[in-house]
């Protein structure tokens, strides 16, 4: 099964993202010790006191604003493609171990992809990634705006959204995200039973962090700031042993 599922997530509809630099670099967040890490967490929004002090202004009240949900969906979709490129072109030039080879077997996937929607849809390249891949990475910003917060209780940064029957299944029940980060290798549609079972214990481990809907989220956090940019303790301690 893992190589029909390569096969599925490898088709690069969002044309920017190649899968398997995805798929090392949430492998690399799924260490749940370092989570919202500045620096060890590749999907953590946090910043060190060091290199927030180095932004703009005009840098800083970008990234503000998109500590609300309106500013992330608005602006944190073009935002993450191009720091993502940013990084990658980093990784290119550095010729980081497998980089190149990546993107030469993305952009190779690409040309069907771009093909179908010049020839069967008849439509320019430019208007599916602005009106179908931006769109669609700004859908997927929704679900992960609110599920981690700084905590130094390991549990505790990870979040929960509940009752979500249609968002919930588009993204694979991952609203469930604690339930997700504790047990990443259990099929997507076996999480909302397994929730079930257990959410008396996650709820309680993860200190309270649960939202009974996306409209929750929203409503809390549609205008104000789910967060300060800077991470509350610089970097996320390392445990001893």
């Amino acid at each position: 099964w893992r190589g029909i599922n390569r096969l599925l997530a490898i088709v690069p509809l969002s044309l920017y993202l190649p899968y398997e630099r995805y798929r090392v670099s949430h492998l690399i967040h799924h260490n749940d010790e370092r989570l919202t890490d500045p620096l060890d967490d590749p999907e953590s929004y946090y910043f060190t006191p060091e290199d927030w002090a180095r932004l703009s202004p005009l840098t800083r009240l970008a990234l503000r604003l998109q500590q609300t949900l309106a500013g992330r969906v608005t602006i944190g979709a073009l935002w993450a493609i191009g720091r993502f490129w940013h990084q990658e072109w980093r990784a290119i030039l550095r010729n980081d171990e497998g980089v190149r080879a990546t993107w030469l077997e993305h952009l190779a996937w690409c040309i069907p992809v771009i093909l179908w929607v010049k020839v069967v849809c008849g439509m320019p390249v430019s208007l599916y990634f602005f009106a179908v891949a931006v769109p669609g990475t700004s859908l997927t910003l929704i679900r992960s705006f609110a599920e981690h917060r700084a905590r130094p209780e390991v549990r505790q940064r990870i979040a929960i959204v509940e009752g979500s029957w249609i968002l919930g299944p588009l993204y694979l029940f991952n609203n469930l995200h604690a339930l997700h980060h504790e047990v990443p290798s259990v099929p997507w549609y076996q999480l909302p039973g397994r929730y079930r079972v257990e959410r008396a214990r996650l709820v309680v481990e993860n200190g309270g962090l649960v939202y009974r809907t996306y409209f929750d989220v929203a409503r809390r956090y549609l205008f104000r700031a789910h967060d300060e940019p800077q991470h509350p303790s610089g970097r996320v301690p390392v445990r001893a042993g």
